[in-house]
């Protein structure tokens, strides 16, 4: 274990083995550090954090502080990053706003310079949040998907598995399962996300029937109910039923269709 003799932990703060903490780090008390961890400086770990095996935090990351929420009433509640995650300079993470709640980051996952994790956040597995992204309280993110830089996330929305959301664009709605957003565009999408499904390791045939229920679903004039009604008879794809099931569990409608006319623009 290396620790700078400048960083303050405070007792009560468990630091796993080969962890190395640098000059000016702040760790409080009920704080988890994995093992094999590397803390940059200027690092606040703030209560009921908790950090996986593996992880390298840089500079000016901020961890487990008080959510920007008027709703929080000072009780216990936890941020949780999973193993093998790189959070880059100045990355915060808030806690939970309800007694019990956490904010959570999965495994393998890499947050970029500045962005954000609001309260009650999840991340699955293998995320990419690129310099400047912003996700509000509430918001889960499937496996794989890649948010880039400045995008903004509404409170409350679902960002599918191996969903990539272009650089400057934003979401009130869902985003499905496999698709694409436009930069600069709010609740749109302009395909599927064919390079990030190639590097998934999807077949060629499967990326074809993801293409084929993408058309019935935004491209047919069909009503969502009625697309979904068609996608079910048509398919027996696992692929096609995990967005129609992400369509059936969302509560604030999905992202609509950004048109050839609209992308002339």
């Amino acid at each position: 274990m290396q620790i700078h003799p400048t960083a303050a932990i405070e007792p009560g703060a468990k630091i796993g083995d080969n962890v190395s903490i640098g000059p000016f780090c702040y760790i409080r008390h009920d704080v988890e550090i994995g093992d094999n961890c590397i803390l940059d400086a200027h690092i606040t770990l703030l209560p009921y954090t908790s950090i996986g095996k593996n992880c390298h935090l840089h500079s000016n990351v901020v961890l487990g502080d008080f959510p920007q929420d008027i709703a929080f009433k000072d009780e216990p509640s936890y941020v949780k990053i999973g193993d093998n995650c790189t959070l880059r300079e100045g990355v915060t993470i808030h806690r939970g706003t309800k007694a019990g709640s956490s904010t959570i980051v999965g495994n393998n996952c890499l947050l970029m310079a500045y962005s954000h994790l609001a309260h009650n956040v999840v991340l699955g597995n293998d995320i990419i949040i690129a310099n400047g992204a912003l996700l509000a309280g509430y918001v889960r993110v499937g496996d794989r998907a890649f948010i880039s830089g400045n995008c903004l996330v509404h409170q409350f929305v679902s960002i599918g598995r191996l969903v990539m959301m272009a650089g400057g664009s934003a979401a009130q709605k869902d985003i499905p399962p496999f698709c694409m957003t436009r930069s600069t565009t709010l609740n749109k999408v302009m395909g599927l996300n064919t390079v990030g499904l190639r590097r998934a390791g999807l077949t060629s045939e499967e990326r074809l029937t993801l293409k084929r229920a993408f058309k019935i679903l935004y491209q047919s004039n069909l009503l969502i109910p009625e697309a979904l009604i068609k996608l079910e008879t048509e398919f027996e794809s696992e692929l096609v039923g995990e967005i129609c099931d992400f369509i059936k569990q969302s509560q604030r409608g999905i992202a609509g269709y950004v048109r050839q006319r609209q992308r002339e623009d």
